[in-house]
């Protein structure tokens, strides 16, 4: 058999820093470890070793090495670690050292995480909260990739996916049996209580308002209103940068701009929009006004901005469906200006309402996403799998019973279907879109 080659990459940001760290997995990584920076240290032990360029003695570094024997290790595979001074000439030398040794190449994106799931470390639940993990932004972030890297989920989907395959265990005995009728009915009636309660379990964990993929993509909120009515003077002032151009005159902000923010520990995205009136001045005011609904119909939370110094009686907010609005008076500060009570006033200028208005928001987006307690749907390949399991179950219990071979495909059916999630079955043609999104020396 060809030996697999040792793949090796730097695993710290690239740039100026006081460590960086190059890590390798293969069989030539003792090895590399003999050759490059003799001895080789205990097992799991870090130690200070001079690193040598073995054809021409020059020293590269001098750095810690550790030394994983496999399986016990991220990648099931035997693994060492170099970290160096990080300087880019630095990394640059060692890089090109291992490139040289023979059975090495440079890994490819997520290519360390594939070979943990090849080899059982992970499954493809934790392999996703691991990308999650180290793209999270917010402490809520942080949490729920935690959870799903550690196997909050693929607890969850595994013990409903167990609970299947006894199921069908015995959707096959009412088929074993089909002869002795008592049997067969006791043995399906017994199958279709477990899979009624998975169902209602399930469909819970469905219900769920989205708050996964919302904490893992961000809280949407839409600054929309009339022209001049301050959205992006209050984008800059929520981002405490200028983002976003303000001037005096109106139909400034053509596009929608982003921001993204931290609120409370919550991944909040704050979008400036164009004005809308009720008729448009141009074709590209026009197609503004377009996007502006268009996002604002996608939000979790609008804010109706209105000018609280000019009467805008005209300026009612457009129908937006099911989407979440609040009415904000600005620039309360101006003479003149009326905030009913109803409405919540603030001025970027003077700061008033502001503290009011962060909190609003926060509050609206923890009572989307949740507390977290409990392990939510974070992708929608891992929604699609689920309501394909829903699928199969809803005919496992509505259609014709004695027909007990197309119920127990059913029921296999939905097993793979909540298998896909995790791994366990028809996984090839999902691994080079999930591993390709790592970074290289993940």
């Amino acid at each position: 058999m060809v030996e697999a080659p040792t793949i090796f990459a730097l695993s710290t940001a690239p740039g100026r820093a006081g460590i960086a760290v190059v890590r390798t997995s293969g069989p030539r990584s003792g090895d590399l470890v003999d050759t490059l920076a003799p001895p080789r240290p205990r097992k799991r032990s870090a130690a200070l070793r001079r690193i040598r360029d073995p054809q021409t003695g020059e020293t590269i570094d001098d750095g810690l090495v550790l030394w994983f024997g496999g399986p016990r290790s991220e990648t099931g595979e035997d693994m060492a670690e170099f970290h160096l001074h990080g300087g880019p000439a630095i990394v640059k030398a060692m890089l090109a050292l291992l490139a040289k040794q023979p059975g090495c190449r440079l890994a490819e994106p997520g290519e360390f995480s594939r070979r943990s799931f090849a080899n059982g470390k992970l499954d493809l639940a934790q392999v996703e909260g691991l990308a999650d993990l180290v793209s999270a932004e917010t402490e809520a972030q942080r949490r729920q990739a935690y959870g799903q890297m550690r196997g909050a989920l693929s607890e969850l989907y595994e013990g409903w996916r167990a609970e299947l395959i006894r199921a069908s265990a015995l959707a096959e005995a009412a088929i074993d049996f089909s002869d002795e009728e008592d049997v067969a009915d006791n043995a399906f009636e017994v199958a279709r209580n477990m899979v009624a309660s998975l169902h209602r379990s399930i469909s819970a964990h469905l219900d769920d308002g989205n708050r996964g993929e919302i904490l893992r993509d961000g809280f949407r909120v839409v600054l929309a209103g009339a022209p001049n009515a301050g959205k992006s003077s209050l984008l800059n002032t929520l981002a405490q940068r200028d983002a976003a151009i303000v001037s005096e005159e109106a139909g400034t902000t053509r596009d929608v701009i982003e921001v993204r923010l931290d609120l409370d520990g919550l991944p909040v995205i704050v979008s400036d929009t164009a004005g809308i009136r009720a008729v448009p001045q141009g074709a590209i005011e026009t197609e503004g006004i377009r996007r502006t609904l268009e996002h604002a119909r996608g939000a979790d939370l609008v804010l109706w901005l209105r000018d609280a110094s000019v009467n805008h009686d005209a300026d009612a907010p457009p129908d937006l469906g099911a989407t979440e609005m609040i009415r904000v008076a600005t620039k309360i500060d101006l003479p003149g200006a009326i905030s009913p009570d109803t409405v919540l006033g603030i001025s970027v200028k003077t700061g008033a309402g502001l503290a009011d208005l962060t909190r609003i928001i926060a509050e609206n987006a923890r009572g989307r996403i949740g507390s977290g307690d409990t392990p939510a749907i974070t992708r929608e390949r891992y929604r699609q799998q689920l309501k394909r399991c829903m699928s199969a179950l809803h005919k496992f219990m509505h259609e014709d019973k004695q027909v007990h071979e197309l119920r127990a495909e059913d029921l296999r059916e939905a097993a793979q279907a909540l298998g896909r999630i995790t791994g366990r079955v028809d996984v090839e043609d999902l691994l080079d879109e999930i591993f390709g999104r790592f970074c290289i020396g993940k």
